[in-house]
């Protein structure tokens, strides 16, 4: 009986570690990401670029964000944070895009409530020719240029497009303005049929896609949303008076919630994947490039 006791023991230590040698290896193999999964350049080495670019992933994503005050209950960096999950979003949607860093900075000027830190349209025109370079001298065929502030857009992005498709003598970058104008109208008028308050700067739109993407809660302010409210917004104008709160919020946050923000995002990805693959497929269909000849 003692015997039979200790065959059995030993079975089922010999079936558990045979257990663990499998689940281990399962989770050797399942360790190194699939290259699929790979869309940010930052986070990855350069033998994986190497390898997602041979895949097919030519196209780079430069997005940049901004720094500004945004009302008391929204961090000031929110712009960069909005930039990035949507940029991400963005490439892996497309399926053969990387995006390249979130550029922090937009132009802008500090202002007299602290949390606001620009730079000039010419510093950007100069940053996004540079990235734009350096992107395609590591490999990549496009640039889509996208912004999540105003500053800049859409003169100084498609400037910069414009100049070094005419240096390049084909066209390679492209400007993709859906992601912001249009799409933040499409939610406006959403709100509008909805019932909701309109706003130009810190409002329901700024706020409620801020808290949907605060997974840690380091964003958004939240036991101050209740009371985010600033200059009202008439016409699509800020009615600043005698009385204004002077907080950094044109219109009105108070009804902000994740739900909204996560239809704003979705609008946000949708509207930018429809107009990047109909510039690429443009782009397919059209005759080679003649460049001109030396004299």
């Amino acid at each position: 009986m003692r015997i039979g006791s200790v065959s059995h023991s030993l079975l089922m230590l010999i079936a558990g570690g045979a257990a663990s040698l499998i689940l281990a290896a399962g989770s050797a193999r399942a360790a190194p990401r699939a290259q699929a999964d790979l869309v940010e350049f930052e986070k990855m080495t350069w033998v994986e670029v190497k390898a997602a670019l041979a895949a097919g992933k030519t196209t780079a994503l430069i997005y940049t964000g901004g720094v500004e005050e945004r009302g008391p209950q929204d961090a000031n960096g929110g712009h960069n944070l909005m930039a990035h999950a949507t940029v991400e979003a963005i490439a892996r949607e497309l399926g053969n895009a990387i995006f390249l860093p979130v550029l922090p900075y937009t132009p802008n000027d500090a202002e007299s409530i602290p949390g606001t830190i620009g730079i000039t349209n010419e510093l950007l025109a100069a940053m996004l020719e540079r990235l734009t370079e350096q992107a395609i001298l590591n490999g990549f065929r496009n640039v889509i240029l996208m912004g999540d502030h105003a500053g800049g857009q859409p003169q100084g992005y498609e400037e910069v497009a414009n100049k070094l498709n005419a240096r390049y003598g084909a066209l390679r970058v492209f400007y993709c303005d859906q992601v912001y104008r249009p799409a933040s109208d499409a939610f406006d008028q959403y709100l509008a049929q909805h019932g909701y308050p309109l706003s130009l700067h810190g409002g329901i739109p700024d706020t409620s896609e801020m808290m949907y993407l605060d997974k840690d809660n380091t964003w958004v302010r939240r036991d101050l949303v209740s009371s985010a409210v600033g200059d009202p917004v008439v016409d699509g104008k800020a009615q600043i008076g005698p009385q204004s709160p002077h907080n950094g919020i044109l219109g009105d946050a108070r009804r902000s919630t994740a739900e909204l923000g996560k239809r704003v995002f979705d609008m946000r990805v949708d509207y930018a994947v429809r107009q990047i693959r109909s510039l690429l497929t443009d782009l397919m269909i059209q005759p080679p490039a003649r460049h001109p000849q030396p004299p």
